[in-house]
């Protein structure tokens, strides 16, 4: 089976961390977001994951340079213009020559979903499309599916106003189409597939939807992509984990790491604290600085404060600086 996975966005949510790597390829408890989402696609069954790209391929390249990415292969679609999901995934599909069953995935979502179980879903419903489901205690944000008794869907509402939501359930990113979807996406156009394919799938009967308890997270947001590491830290996920410290780090005898990720080449001088924070590979914290809640990719100069924050790779925080609730370098609301 193959799988399309949308990696066409910016990651401006993101900057400056994604001032310099792709989104996708930022780490998820030492690996690439992309890796572990490729991996457990192969572990329900894909052999052959389509990258939808909205810009160059290089990074990812260089990341697979054998076009694999473990035991699953690699092809790289790369949209001559953005063409928003729906168009990106027919893009991604007719160039890579899909005309059977495929999964859909979006690439900053991270969860342990079984794939194959929602593909045997799919094909016991006698689908067109079937959508993985996440409940959750705010649904307003998302798009928010009513589901009947049998798993058809009756509406698929995209972002409705709060307290107008039908249900809990939300569309929680993976999807399995069958080829005939495609033709219901017009060529070379942007179209929004929760917005306009979905909602003529479910006038025609042939939108279902299956609801889990799996982990989920939306890791394309600072707040959430830091819970996404530290939730694998903490073992929250069912089905992966990982070590706090990187074996290649460097990190003083008497600097405190406190329910945090450091990452490879990461260095934290002697005094220094780490409290519920992410320090990216190639990051650096001086002698008594203190990182509190957030993500560092650059460097914590001696003595500096860094709370709730973000510093990319470029980014300095000189001796004895404070940066709160900010990010180094600025970046433009």
């Amino acid at each position: 089976m193959r799988a399309v996975v949308l990696v066409g966005g910016f990651g401006t949510r993101l900057r400056p961390l994604t001032l310099t790597i792709p989104k996708p390829m930022l780490p998820i408890g030492h690996e690439p977001m992309i890796a572990r989402l490729v991996d457990r696609l192969g572990r329900g069954g894909v052999t052959e994951v389509v990258l939808a790209l909205g810009f160059r391929p290089e990074p990812f390249v260089e990341a697979f340079p054998d076009g694999f990415c473990g035991d699953v292969a690699l092809t790289y679609a790369v949209e001559p213009e953005p063409l928003d999901t729906a168009g990106a995934i027919k893009f991604a599909a007719e160039y890579a020559g899909i005309d059977d069953t495929f999964v859909v995935a979006n690439g900053d979502v991270m969860t342990d979903l079984d794939v194959s179980a929602l593909v045997d879903a799919h094909r016991s419903f006698g689908a067109e499309a079937t959508l993985h489901l996440i409940g959750v205690d705010d649904p307003s944000a998302f798009g928010v599916v009513d589901l009947d008794a049998d798993g058809a869907v009756r509406a698929f509402v995209e972002k409705p106003a709060p307290g107008t939501e039908p249900s809990n359930l939300i569309n929680a990113g993976t999807y399995v189409f069958e080829p005939s979807v495609l033709e219901r996406i017009p060529p070379a156009t942007k179209v929004s597939v929760e917005r306009d394919t979905f909602q003529r799938i479910v006038a025609d009967g042939g939108l279902y939807g299956v609801a889990t308890d799996d982990y989920w997270i939306d890791a394309g947001v600072p707040t959430l992509y830091r819970a996404a590491n530290l939730d694998l830290l903490d073992g929250k996920w069912r089905t992966e984990r990982c070590e706090a410290v990187a074996p290649s780090a460097d990190v003083s005898a008497d600097a405190i790491i406190d329910h945090s990720i450091v990452g490879a080449h990461v260095h934290v001088a002697s005094n220094a604290s780490v409290i519920d924070s992410v320090l990216l590979p190639g990051a650096s914290v001086g002698p008594g600085a203190a990182v509190e809640r957030s993500l560092v990719m650059g460097a914590v100069g001696s003595g500096a404060v860094v709370r709730d924050s973000m510093v990319g790779a470029d980014g300095k925080v000189g001796d004895g600086e404070r940066l709160i609730d900010a990010t180094s370098p600025a970046v433009e609301p």
